[in-house]
C-alpha cells in the first residue's frame, strides 16, 4: 500500500477531522500525530528526520493510505518526491483562530517538561526548530511562521496535485480530486480545543 493522500496542513486546522474522513473515503488507516503518541517506536524515525537524515518513508508508513498532520507535514517536500501521484491537502484556518486554538492545546503540550512523552516531544521540537519555529510563545513568530508554510507549500506541491480545503468544505473538493461519489452524510467533527485539552493536557 503507498499514500494516495498526505496532509501539509499544520496542527489545529483540522487535521484529525481529516484524518478521520480519508480512513472513511480510502477504507484504510490515515497516519496522524496520535498515531506517533501510539507508537514509541516510531520516535527514532522521526527524530533522524528532524536531523536531516535520510528516512524509509514506506517503511514508516506500511498500511497506511494517507498521512496528516504534524510531524508528516514538515517533510511535504520530501513527500512530493517520494509518492509523485499522491493528492496533497492544504488544511488551512484562518491565523488568528489558528493562533488562538495552537497557543492553548499543541504548544503547551510540546512545552511539558514531564516525563511521559519527552523523547517525543524532543523530536517536536528539534523538527519546530528546523522547519518552523521553536519559539512557540511568541505570536507574531508563529503566525510567520505558519503563513511561510502554507505559502511554501503553494509553491512547491505542483498545482495539479494540491487542494486547499478546510472542515466546512467538507467532502466535495476531496472527492472530486480523488474522482469519487461524494459521500451523502456529515463530515467527521473531532478534536475540539476543549477535547485536545481534556485529552492531552489534563493526563
Amino acid at each position: 500500500m503507498s499514500l494516495r493522500v498526505i496532509g501539509c496542513g499544520c496542527g489545529r486546522t483540522g487535521t484529525e477531522s481529516l484524518k478521520q474522513g480519508l480512513e472513511i473515503l480510502l477504507n484504510a488507516p490515515c497516519y496522524h500525530m496520535f498515531e506517533v503518541m501510539k507508537n514509541d517506536s516510531h520516535v527514532p524515525t522521526w527524530h533522524s528526520a528532524a536531523r536531516g537524515e535520510k528516512i524509509d518513508w514506506p517503511k514508516l508508513f506500511e498500511g497506511y493510505s494517507a498521512a496528516v498532520d504534524w510531524p508528516v507535514a514538515a517533510y511535504f517536500k520530501e513527500m512530493v518526491e517520494e509518492y509523485p501521484d499522491a493528492l496533497f491537502i492544504l488544511s488551512v484556518r484562518d491565523p488568528e483562530k489558528w493562533w488562538n486554538s495552537a497557543s492553548e492545546t499543541i504548544f503547551p503540550s510540546i512545552r511539558r517538561e514531564d516525563e511521559d512523552g519527552r523523547p517525543r516531544r524532543l523530536m517536536i521540537r528539534e523538527m519546530l526548530k528546523n522547519r518552523f519555529t521553536d519559539d512557540l510563545t511568541n505570536k507574531d513568530a508563529c503566525l510567520a511562521a505558519y503563513q511561510a508554510h502554507n505559502d511554501e507549500v503553494r509553491r512547491t506541491v505542483p498545482k495539479d496535485r494540491l487542494i486547499e480545503w478546510s472542515p466546512t468544505d467538507g467532502w466535495q473538493p476531496i472527492c472530486n480530486a480523488l474522482n469519487i461519489p461524494i459521500l451523502d452524510e456529515p463530515f467527521p467533527h473531532s478534536n475540539s480545543k476543549e477535547a485536545f485539552i481534556q485529552r492531552v493536557l489534563k493526563k
